[in-house]
């Protein structure tokens, strides 16, 4: 299956190319209203935003917001019913005119995504720790002056309507296919998360000093949980794209926008870079973690039951018996589109690849 998207390098607010229920997942990290870095960018949506950071912060705050409110808005046309909307997002703090105050970042996003409609679901909590001595806010030991250190992030979980169906016998089997391991469940599903950050520092020829990017776990677990093979997965912030990387080492198609018309060559030479044998060992990496759990249960006399035949090894459910890890074999871009086709070693006749991972310039 081949499938190709016009996706545009541009604000994500009004996604014009993208039709109404085609997108299966949308995951991404929006730039973090009340943050530094990203007055410039919000400003120039809204110019009342930088009008009022200093006399009216709480204002900027919800300016910044609307501005979200309609990335938003968009996500949920574009989602099927049952897809998935996931948000990284972080709480600011920030001291204006020497006022220091928390904004809940992460509250007014779930207000306003549950307004739209979407359907709230448990969220995760991403810790972000640092043990560098000056991380404490505020006087250090004396009381009253100083302020608890923010060492997370949010992961906000929100769904269009009622659960996925799966009706259709390849539907089904691209489903079981498109599992998880028993003891990534067990990771993956919990509510707090210790992954540690990115690199942030960005080359010179760049608008931003930092990318803000999430690390490439963060967006490899979510496509993971909530979708399957041969789904569209969409980044309406792609930044360093990194999103779109780990929908190709997932089997998925991917498609985003990206309001910094600087970031498209970060974003090419990224994937430009990805090396094929790199890519597969960190797909093998996960069959090898998992033969070592098996090995270790089994060594402590607990009884496996089960045994999926494509991959030769034992599982713990019956879930688990057609899961599939497809090695990629290529990634080219066509030169006349930018779109980047990804093909994978086929296990069997069902296979439903190769993917396209789509984005174009900016939109005139």
């Amino acid at each position: 299956m081949i499938t190709e998207h016009s996706i545009y390098i541009g604000a994500s607010q009004h996604m014009t190319f993208i039709e109404d229920n085609s997108i299966d997942l949308v995951v991404t990290s929006p730039p973090y209203p009340m943050i530094e870095m990203w007055d410039d960018v919000m400003s120039s949506q809204n110019h009342r935003i930088s009008d009022n950071l200093e006399e009216k912060p709480e204002e900027a705050f919800e300016l910044m917001h609307q501005e979200l409110d309609k990335v938003w808005k968009e996500c949920f046309r574009v989602l099927k019913i049952g897809g998935f909307l996931c948000i990284n997002i972080g709480d600011a703090t920030r001291t204006i005119k020497g006022n220091f105050t928390l904004y809940n970042n992460h509250s007014r996003i779930s207000k306003a995504c549950v307004d739209l409609g979407f359907v709230g679901l448990p969220n995760i909590i991403w810790r972000k720790q640092t043990n560098a001595p000056n991380k404490f806010m505020g006087s250090g030991m004396l009381p009253c002056g100083a302020y608890v250190t923010l060492e997370h992030e949010w992961i906000l979980i929100f769904r269009k309507g009622g659960k996925r169906e799966f009706k259709k016998a390849d539907a089904k089997l691209s489903r079981m296919k498109s599992s998880f391991f028993w003891e990534e469940r067990n990771v993956w599903f919990s509510d707090i998360w210790d992954v540690k950050g990115t690199k942030q520092k960005m080359r010179k020829d760049s608008s931003r000093e930092r990318s803000a990017a999430y690390p490439f776990e963060v967006p490899y677990r979510l496509i993971n949980m909530f979708s399957q093979k041969g789904d569209m997965v969409l980044d309406p912030f792609l930044g360093t794209g990194t999103t779109m990387k780990a929908a190709m080492l997932l089997g998925r198609n991917s498609c985003g926008y990206e309001i910094d018309p600087k970031f498209e060559i970060i974003i090419r030479e990224g994937i430009d870079e990805l090396d094929i044998d790199m890519c597969n060992n960190l797909i093998k990496s996960r069959f090898d973690a998992h033969k070592e759990f098996i090995a270790n249960r089994k060594s402590s006399g607990k009884e496996i039951k089960y045994f999926n035949e494509t991959l030769n090894c034992e599982v713990m459910t019956s879930q688990e018996k057609e899961l599939e890890l497809n090695y990629l074999e290529s990634i080219s871009e066509d030169k006349n589109t930018g779109t980047y086709k990804v093909v994978y070693e086929n296990h069997s006749d069902l296979t439903t690849l190769p993917f396209t991972h789509t984005f174009f310039k900016k939109a005139k």
